[in-house]
């Protein structure tokens, strides 16, 4: 979409933010368009230049983006996926993309949003990666603030619901402002995204949730039913510790990942076994960690259906699915 959005080519130059393990950028390569990733942590950046991808090793902001533009590497597009949100200098990373963009380049940026979040009790997606919570309304002001200005944005379900921003620099950006950033700032503002009011009872509405999971758990022991979860991310971590869940009522999670395995779950201590343990065992009921992702699982785990087993989510309430 966004090669063909912004009519990259061979000349065209890709920055990558929070590259990973290059995941994205080697699509970039394969299409001969000259790219960079920035990643910090030593294993992914290494992983990515195992693909062939050029990667410098730093946390990214305003320093690192002088020096790209002074080396005459300024972008085209660059790219910041789910990381946003876990930058604690949001001021000084912002900064660092209006360094290394060209005078016409496009950033984009992508982050859970903060509208859903709070509408949905979403109140797993608050975890130790995040320093910021965002709405349209904020993002835009950051951006603005620090040389940037959003001219589109996009509602995407990735995450339980997040946004995709793109935004040009406010000295020499000469895109047009699409209607949908009027839009989902008039709604945001609607809501009461800038009030105190429109948080008020978050709380409350976590503890329904927290009841709620813990009485299932507890109902289907004493029913007789057996129960096990799928899914050892950072959400169920989340959930599974402020809900005070541990093995005794969730006795193991199924997750796909073999680096996970003979591990525990981190606080809850619940084990992390391989999706062969849930063929073995046909749980009555397998608890969705990553309710986001309800629908991928729930096909993927299709064969749970043939023992008459349940699939059952806590967020935003408890649901037999």
């Amino acid at each position: 979409m966004v090669t063909k959005r912004f009519a990259l080519r061979e000349n065209s130059y890709v920055i990558e933010i929070a590259s990973n393990d290059g995941y994205l950028l080697q699509y970039m390569r394969q299409a001969g368009i000259g790219c960079l990733g920035i990643e910090p942590t030593a294993s992914t950046a290494a992983a990515a230049r195992g693909k062939g991808i050029e990667v410098i090793e730093e946390f990214f902001g305003e320093d690192l983006g002088r020096r790209l533009a002074q080396q005459g590497r300024q972008a085209d597009l660059m790219i910041a996926n789910n990381v946003l949100a876990h930058v604690p200098g949001i001021n000084d990373f912002v900064t660092g993309f209006v360094q290394a963009l060209k005078p016409q380049g496009v950033v984009t940026f992508e982050f859970p949003h903060l509208l859903r979040m709070v509408a949905e009790c979403q109140f797993d997606t608050i975890y130790h990666e995040h320093f910021s919570y965002l709405s349209l309304v904020a993002v835009q002001r950051v951006l603005e603030r620090n040389g940037l200005t959003v001219f589109d944005v996009e509602e995407l379900q990735t995450h339980g619901g997040s946004l995709r921003v793109f935004a040009q620099r406010l000295d020499t950006g000469k895109r047009a402002v699409d209607s949908s950033v009027g839009t989902l700032l008039r709604r945001e503002r609607t809501a009461g995204v800038e009030s105190t009011a429109y948080y008020e009872g978050f709380q409350s509405r976590a503890d329904d949730i927290r009841d709620g999971l813990m009485t299932y758990l507890v109902e289907a022991r004493r029913q007789g039913r057996r129960v096990g979860a799928y899914g050892a991310a950072a959400k169920g971590n989340t959930l599974l510790n402020y809900t005070g869940v541990r093995a005794g009522l969730l006795p193991w999670v199924v997750d796909r990942s073999p680096g996970k395995h003979g591990m525990y779950m981190p606080g809850s201590r619940v084990p992390i076994v391989d999706e062969e343990y849930l063929r073995r065992e046909r749980p009555d009921d397998v608890l969705l960690l990553p309710w986001n992702l309800k629908e991928e699982l729930m096909a993927q785990l299709e064969y749970v259906r043939d023992w008459g087993g349940r699939f059952v989510v806590a967020v935003p309430r408890i649901q037999v699915l």
